[in-house]
Order: structure tokens, then C-alpha cells, then sequence
């Protein structure tokens, strides 16, 4: 308990004492934290592994942005609606991939297909409407508007937000759901003989990991103040919100946010030592990624913990 105190201080106090760019990059850890802990609810814990959760984060970015624009819903207001109608948007698809009993890479590709139909869509769409994106006007440095001119209440919102996601993983993965949760992810069918509703459940987990995913996608428009289809429904944001978990750890609570660290932290030091040449940095940010994957299957902390073991082992020997 002493250590998390002390880690809560340091990161209350961090973004006084660093450059406004180092403050960027935690805002950037921190987000894919958030989003990855979101997506960990229903693919680390439930497991179902959902390859097109940009879905649900560009349905939150649009709907808050949107109502906005258009009928001056405040965005904190915005940001539960946009969670709401992501929970919504789940519920829907939801029922019908569980529903047909889709699961496995099946439910990875539906989920794929219906993040791509959406980026279809919005790309018809904002051709018509908003042919140079959705700009949210800039109207005043407000925690009441939900826009600053420096970073540091960005960083202040984003990492209540993630502290959050944590807490609620923690607590759900601590009570008796979280067990159903495991016992679905472990074997649907023995978890369905021993009296769990699987549908009930994964259909719980994709609501929450929805409404949660679809309120960041809500902070990265109100961040940004722009939106575009590849922005809100692109396929690279899919993949960064799931590579978080599987990096770290999937299935466990800090796993997402140490996953988001590693993989900031590779993007910005290829970045900067290969970016000269041209498209050299992803090639070792991709065989880094590969090799972690390869030999921590369990993620960054499962390859910790396992060390750990193997330590304690040969010292009481």
C-alpha cells in the first residue's frame, strides 16, 4: 500500500518537473493503458479475443464530438453518452456473434469486419459532411469545456481515467464474476456445464470493455480536438489497443499499462535513432515485438513472475 501511495505522489507531481513532450508521451502511455485495459475486460479475462475494438472507440469519438458540434452537449456529458452508446453498440453485435456462437478467430474476424464496415461508412459519410474532418471549435481553457491550452490537465483527467480502469479490472477480477469470466475463457463449455450463463457473461464483459473504450475514444477527440474516419475506425488503432494487454500480460490488471509503456517507449526510441531511414524503425520495432512475444507468451509480467519463481526456487535450495 506504501508503494502505491508513493507511485500516486510521483505521478501527481511528475508533469510540474518534465518537458511538455515527456508529458505527451505519459498522456500516451497512459491512454493506451486505459484502452487496453478496457479491451483486457473481454479478451484477457472473458477471452474473446476482439480484433475491431476501434469500433467502439470511434463510435464514442464521434457521438461525443457530434453532440457537441451540433447540439452543445457539454463533453463531459458527451463522454458518458458516447460510453452509453457503445454499451449499446455492443449489446447489439454482442448478441448476435455469442448468440451464433462465434468464437475464437471467428470472433476476431467478425469484430474486424464490423470495425471496418464502420470506417466504410464514415468515410461516405464525411465525404459529404465533413469532407476536411470533424474540427471541434476551440472555445476556452475550461476544465468545464474539457480543453486546456498545455498538456498537464490532459494528463490529470487521463490518468484519473486509467487509475480507474485499474480499479474497476481489480474488482471485478476479485469478485465472483471475474471467476466466470476465467472459467469462460479457460473452457466455455465445462464453465457452462458446472451452471454459468458463457452468454450472459461475455456479453457483460463486452458491454463494460465498450463503454469504457468508447469514453477514450471521447478524451482522444476532446485531445486532439480533430477527427477523421482512419482516426476513429482505423485498423492500426485496433491493434495498438490489443498489443498493450498481450505485451504486458493479458488476463491480469497491470499488464495493459505495462504493455503501453514498453510499446511507447520501443515506438519512440526507434523512432529516434532509426528514423532517418526510411521505414528501418518499424522493421525493429516489429522483430522487438515478435521476440517478446516468442519468448514471454504470458507477457512482460508473466515472464517477470516466472523469473521470480526460478530465483526463489534456487535460494531456498
Amino acid at each position: 500500500m506504501l508503494l502505491f501511495g508513493a507511485v500516486g505522489i510521483i505521478l501527481l507531481a511528475l508533469p510540474h518537473f518534465i518537458p511538455e513532450y515527456h508529458t505527451h508521451l505519459l498522456i500516451a502511455v497512459l491512454f493506451f493503458g486505459y484502452l487496453g485495459a478496457a479491451w483486457n475486460i473481454l479478451g484477457g479475462y472473458a477471452g474473446q479475443f476482439s480484433f475491431g475494438h476501434t469500433a467502439f472507440f470511434g463510435v464514442g469519438a464521434f457521438t461525443s464530438s457530434i453532440l457537441q458540434i451540433h447540439a452543445g452537449v457539454n463533453p463531459w456529458i458527451g463522454m458518458v453518452l458516447a460510453g452509453i452508446t457503445g454499451l449499446i453498440v455492443s449489446l447489439f453485435i454482442g448478441s448476435l456473434c455469442f448468440r451464433y456462437g462465434l468464437k475464437g478467430p471467428f470472433f476476431a474476424l467478425a469484430m474486424l469486419a464490423i470495425a471496418e464496415m464502420l470506417r466504410l461508412i464514415s468515410i461516405q459519410w464525411m465525404s459529404a459532411k465533413y469532407p476536411l474532418g470533424i474540427n471541434i471549435p476551440l472555445l476556452e481553457d475550461s476544465w468545464l469545456q474539457f480543453q486546456f491550452r498545455n498538456k498537464v490537465p490532459y494528463y490529470y483527467i487521463i490518468l484519473f481515467m486509467t487509475a480507474a480502469s485499474l480499479f474497476i479490472t481489480d474488482a471485478l477480477e476479485k469478485r465472483k464474476i471475474g471467476s466466470y469470466f476465467k472459467a469462460i475463457r479457460e473452457n466455455e463449455d465445462a464453465a457452462e456445464s458446472l451452471g454459468v450463463n458463457a452468454f450472459k457473461y461475455k456479453l457483460i464483459a463486452m458491454g463494460i470493455s465498450a463503454f469504457m473504450t468508447a469514453m477514450g475514444g471521447t478524451f482522444y477527440a476532446q485531445y486532439y480536438l480533430t477527427l477523421d474516419d482512419e482516426a476513429a475506425f482505423g485498423v492500426a488503432n485496433s491493434i495498438e489497443i490489443l498489443l498493450g494487454p498481450i505485451i504486458g500480460g493479458s488476463g491480469t490488471v497491470f499488464g495493459p499499462l505495462i504493455g503501453a509503456g514498453v510499446l511507447e517507449f520501443l515506438s519512440e526510441t526507434s523512432r529516434n535513432y532509426l528514423g532517418g531511414y526510411s521505414g528501418v524503425h518499424l522493421m525493429v520495432y516489429g522483430a522487438v515485438l515478435i521476440v517478446v512475444i516468442m519468448y514471454m507468451p504470458d507477457g512482460v509480467l508473466g515472464g517477470l513472475k516466472s523469473v521470480f519463481h526460478r530465483v526463489s526456487r534456487r535460494g531456498d535450495k
